[in-house]
C-alpha cells in the first residue's frame, strides 16, 4: 500500500476516532485531584487537551492553512497566549460561563475554520475573510474560557489555588505539543503528494461538518439541562 495512503488512513482514523474519547471531566479526574498535588494537576490538564478533541480540530484547521513552520509556531503561539490569559484569570477569578454554550461556540470556530480554508467567505460572502492572526487569537480566548470551565468543575479548594490554576494551565501546553506533533509531521508528509489538495478539501469540508455536529450537539445539552 502506498505509503501516503497509510497515512492518510491513519490520519482520518485519528480524527474520526478523537469525538468517541473522553473530553469530559471523569469520576476518576476528581478523585485523582483531590487526593493528588500539583503533579496531578499537570497530568489532567495535559489528558484534557489530548483527548479534546473540539481544540484539536480547530489547532488542525489553522495548521492546513499555513506552510511554514515559523507560522505555525507564530499562531500556535497566538493560541496559547489566548486561551492562557482566559484560563487563567476566569479560573483565579471564579467566572463562570455555561460550558455547552462555550462548547459550542468551540464547535463554531471548528466550522469558522473549515469554512475559511476552503475560501468560502469569498465564494459564498464575496468579502475577504477577517485577520487570521487576530481569529486564532480571539478564538484562542474563547477556547480558554472552555478549559476554564472544566477546571472549575473540579474540586480544587482555597489551598495554593494559583499554582493549581498555572500547574493545570501547563499541563494543557504539554498536551498540546504532543498532540501537535505528529499532526505536524502527517501533514508535512502528506503535503508532498500530489493528491494533497483533494485530501486538503477533504479534511476541511470534515471540519465543517464537525464543527455543525458540535454545535448542534452541545446545544440539545444546553436545552436539556
Amino acid at each position: 500500500m502506498n505509503k501516503t495512503i497509510r497515512l492518510l488512513i491513519l490520519f482520518l482514523i485519528l480524527f474520526w476516532a478523537t469525538p468517541l474519547m473522553a473530553h469530559d471531566v471523569t469520576s476518576k479526574d476528581h478523585a485523582l485531584l483531590a487526593n493528588g498535588d500539583l503533579w496531578a494537576y499537570l497530568w489532567v490538564g495535559a489528558k484534557h487537551m489530548l483527548t479534546g478533541y473540539d481544540h484539536l480540530l480547530f489547532l488542525l484547521g489553522v495548521i492546513f492553512y499555513l506552510r511554514k513552520t515559523s507560522d505555525v509556531i507564530k499562531f500556535i503561539t497566538v493560541f496559547t497566549i489566548g486561551h492562557s490569559i482566559t484560563l487563567l484569570s476566569a479560573t483565579y477569578l471564579g467566572i463562570q460561563i455555561n460550558e455547552y454554550l462555550i462548547d459550542a461556540i468551540i464547535g463554531f470556530s471548528v466550522f469558522y475554520k473549515g469554512f475559511e480554508n476552503l475560501g468560502y467567505f469569498e465564494k459564498h460572502l464575496k468579502f475577504r475573510s477577517p485577520n487570521l492572526l487576530l481569529m486564532v487569537w480571539v478564538f484562542g480566548l474563547i477556547h480558554g474560557l472552555g478549559l476554564s470551565s472544566r477546571l472549575q468543575s473540579f474540586e480544587n479548594g482555597s489551598d495554593r489555588i494559583i499554582h493549581k490554576i498555572i500547574t493545570f494551565n501547563i499541563g494543557v501546553e504539554f498536551g498540546q505539543i504532543a498532540a501537535l506533533i505528529p499532526i505536524v509531521y502527517i501533514i508535512s508528509l502528506i503535503r508532498k503528494n500530489k493528491h494533497y489538495p483533494a485530501f486538503y478539501k477533504a479534511v476541511n469540508t470534515y471540519l465543517l461538518i464537525a464543527g455543525i455536529a458540535l454545535i448542534c450537539f452541545q446545544l440539545i445539552l444546553y436545552l436539556k439541562a
